[in-house]
Parts: structure tokens; sequence; C-alpha cells
């Protein structure tokens, strides 16, 4: 037996399913375009078990869209003890959160901007592939390289704890 009849009699199954109101429209169509992202993916489709896509080992940065980044900047800086990395006010600033960072972004509408997530073993050339094997639609920035999670946030990947793009800034 195939991996394709193992698919169909899953696809059968959902349809059955969806016949006998044990499920739903909704949940039938993404139990559908699971398999089929499976398929296109060599068997894996995206949160599936097993092992994961990349190997995340830590929370990166953080990029905050503000409406006033000096307000902002003392906000964090006087209330939650970040230091100052560098500052671009009005348009942005970065702070140091330990090890990590956080970007301030002028914006009329706050929201947050991006989290960067450090991944084990990061290749830019890779990490867009394997983004692109799973039907996602990946966006590259020199070695930065990022994706929406399915509420439309954007994620961005990298490969250790606080990397800065281009020359890393000194502290204030």
């Amino acid at each position: 037996m195939t991996n394709a009849d193992d698919d169909v009699r899953a696809a059968e199954r959902l349809l059955d399913a969806f016949a006998t109101g044990a499920m739903s429209r909704r949940e039938a169509a993404l139990g559908l375009l699971a398999l089929g992202l499976a398929s296109v993916t060599g068997g894996r489709a995206f949160g599936a078990a097993g092992e994961p896509t990349f190997r995340t080992t830590g929370l990166n940065h953080l990029g905050l869209r503000v409406s006033d980044v000096a307000r902002s900047r003392d906000f964090y800086r006087d209330h939650l003890g970040l230091t100052l990395i560098r500052d671009n006010s009005p348009g942005n600033c970065f702070l140091r959160a330990g090890e990590h960072y956080m970007g301030l972004f002028r914006s009329s509408s706050p929201a947050v901007d991006h989290f960067c997530l450090t991944v084990e073993g990061y290749d830019a050339d890779d990490a867009m592939s394997k983004i692109e094997r799973l039907g996602l639609t990946p966006r590259r920035e020199e070695d930065r390289v990022y994706l929406d999670d399915p509420d439309g946030l954007e994620v961005q990947l990298d490969s250790r704890y606080g990397s800065w793009p281009g020359t890393p800034p000194s502290d204030s």
C-alpha cells in the first residue's frame, strides 16, 4: 500500500464524516487542505506531529510600532530597566533587554511589528526553501527571513540571540 492510497482513504474518511454530519464543512475543508499540504511537503504538513521545520532556541528580539518613540523609549527605560542601544528618534530606537533587544518604530497604528526567533543551524537560503516547500510565502531582506503566522503576525528567523542586521550597535 502506498502513501497515496493512505491519503485517498484519509480523504474518504473526511468526506464521509462530513456527509454524516460528524464534521462541519469547514473542518472537512481544513482536513483536505492539510492532506494536500502534506503531499506537497513530502508527507509532513506544517504543524504536524514529528520533527519541526525549525528548532527554536529562544526569542531573539521584538519590534513594536509605537505612536511616540521617545515616550515609549522613556517608559521601557525608566519603568522596566531596558538600556538604550541606539536612538534615532523620532523614527525609531533600540533598547537592550538582557541578551536581547527591542526595536521601537514610529507608527500611527501601534502594534507588534514583528518578533524574531533564534533557530538552531539557521541559514537564510535553507529557511527560504523550507518555508516555500510548506506552501507559505517568505520574505527575505539580506540574511533576514520573514513569514506570517496564521493570524498575520510577522515572524523573523535568525541565528543567534540579540543578533543585529549589519554592524552591531554599541551601547550608549
